[in-house]
């Protein structure tokens, strides 16, 4: 069984910086992309950030200046660290797997996801 775990979240300032880890574990994949996608409170879930099998990355027009994906040390472990962070950034932030090269940006294509952690950013 697949595991996905978020950890990193918090309270912080506008301007301010967190970096987000993911541990995944379980899988026989020998391919696997990794995303990052969060929600917003009354907004639909959407992409932030992926990281490709071959370690390609993807962002959203927001991410991409302000956020940079990277796989740690650890081989099933991605971090996302996210600078200058604004309110709107608040969410909760879930890291998802999928079966296979691409980290696609269209949340339907993954099939394991973490419980998510929560980033609350106050101006």
């Amino acid at each position: 069984q697949v595991h996905v775990v978020e950890s990193g979240g918090g309270l912080v300032q506008a301007g301010d910086s967190l970096r987000l880890s993911c541990a995944v574990s379980g899988h026989t994949f020998s391919e696997y992309a990794i995303a990052w996608f969060r929600q917003g409170p009354g907004k639909e879930r959407e992409f932030v950030a992926g990281l490709s099998a071959s370690d390609v990355t993807y962002y959203s027009d927001f991410a991409k200046d302000r956020f940079t994906i990277s796989r740690d040390g650890a081989e099933n472990t991605v971090s996302l660290q996210m600078d200058s962070l604004k309110p709107e950034d608040t969410a909760v932030y879930y890291c998802s797997v999928r079966k296979g090269v691409v980290a696609t940006r269209a949340k339907e294509y993954y099939d394991h996801w973490g419980q998510g952690t929560q980033v609350t950013v106050s101006s």
